[in-house]
């Protein structure tokens, strides 16, 4: 009677430790990763080093093998082994998750194969796969002439810039006023002295005349030219400013796992006029551009907690959903840019966008300006995360 009441007793204080265990598992996997919908691989390695010290020993079921077990209850004994003998991990297999091997290279899996696509996304287009990532180099194969294509996913982890340029005068002091009160679509970044196309703050050796893949050319407000090189056009008393620009935080999305669709798809990003008033300034006044991006409904808490870090980059979002709310209809006609595919689980996530000031002056019918034309950004040499 003893042997059978100490067995129960042993097997009532393993369940308790079982029961223990699993409770400081969730509430230690709730603190560390706080996103909900985050891919199951994404602890850091400050994290990942932090559940070791506080976990030694724990085993928890593969999270991607728990979801197959769900979908495939038809794989039988056959599969799992295929499995086991591919490197892979097995349905239903326990491992444990403080070890670095843990999670090896996916197998044939559909529902493995769909999350290892998720979380690394192809991170550039075509047309940026071979663009060097140090910004003085990226700048030197634009002056060259050797680059024109948009900007986005280029030199991922620098800050990169929107560009207006104005004759010193009414205009040039207008604009500054409007950037000051508009700061969500202009957070500027620099302004160059008088009649300098030089932007020492940002960028030591930069050009501004040369070192945008390309410029628009306006004139009363009507968009006349765009060109490769401003040289020609560049006012002599100019006064250049930079704004903020949103592909400012793409590496850091990409990082993420959120992957850039416009990238993906070799476009440039979709940009929309919105029925969002800016506060005017003198003679400057419209609305708010918005740029689009399509965002997985689970990642969208990631994606506003990563855009909140970049104000000087416009952000967090001005719109998530429901373009309609802010004067959009129809997301396949972008009144700049290229429309990109908008897949099943995802929203449209809006940003204000530095296109806002080439709507702003068109409608405002300023005598005479240069931009960057639109996707087309400068690229400094700062950090992204870093504010001037």
């Amino acid at each position: 009677t003893r042997t059978r009441t100490r067995s129960g007793a042993e097997s009532c204080n393993r369940q308790r430790e079982q029961r223990t265990r699993a409770m400081s598992v969730r509430e230690l996997l709730k603190e560390r990763n706080t996103q909900s919908g985050s891919p199951w691989n994404t602890f850091t390695e400050d994290e990942l080093n932090a559940l070791r010290a506080q976990l030694p020993g724990n085993n928890l079921p593969h999270p991607v093998a728990a979801a197959a077990a769900k979908v495939s209850d038809h794989a039988g004994a056959a599969s799992a082994s295929a499995s086991a003998s591919a490197g892979g991990v097995g349905v239903g297999q326990v491992v444990n998750i403080l070890d670095p091997n843990w999670a090896k290279k996916p197998g044939e899996n559909g529902i493995e194969q769909n999350m290892k696509a998720k979380v690394e996304p192809q991170l550039a287009s075509s047309s940026t796969a071979d663009v060097p990532t140090d910004p003085q180099k990226f700048r030197e194969l634009v002056r060259e002439g050797e680059f024109k294509s948009p900007t986005n996913a280029v030199c991922p982890g620098h800050l990169q810039c929107n560009l207006v340029v104005l004759p010193q005068g009414k205009e040039s002091f207008d604009f500054l006023l409007f950037c000051q009160r508009n700061k969500k679509a202009c957070p500027l970044i620099e302004v160059c002295d008088v009649g300098s196309s030089h932007p020492h703050g940002v960028a030591q050796e930069a050009d501004l005349k040369t070192d945008v893949p390309k410029y628009c050319i306006y004139r009363n407000g009507e968009l006349v030219e765009e060109v490769t090189d401003a040289t020609p056009y560049w006012p002599e008393n100019s006064v250049a400013f930079l704004i903020g620009c949103s592909f400012s935080y793409d590496g850091e999305l990409m990082n993420a796992g959120i992957p850039l669709r416009s990238a993906e798809q070799g476009k440039n990003v979709p940009m929309y006029k919105s029925n969002i008033p800016c506060r005017s300034a003198g003679s400057l006044k419209g609305n708010m551009v918005v740029s689009m991006k399509p965002i997985s409904a689970l990642d969208v808490a990631k994606e506003v907690e990563i855009t909140n870090k970049y104000p000087h980059a416009h952000g967090g979002p001005v719109c998530v959903g429901c373009p309609e709310a802010i004067g959009i209809h129809d997301l396949n006609t972008p009144d700049w840019g290229d429309a990109v595919e908008m897949q099943a689980g995802e929203v449209p996530v809006f940003h204000a966008c530095g296109v806002t000031p080439q709507s702003v002056l068109m409608d405002s019918k300023v005598p005479f300006a240069i931009t960057h034309s639109a996707g087309y950004m400068f690229v400094t040499d700062l950090p992204s995360d870093e504010a001037p």
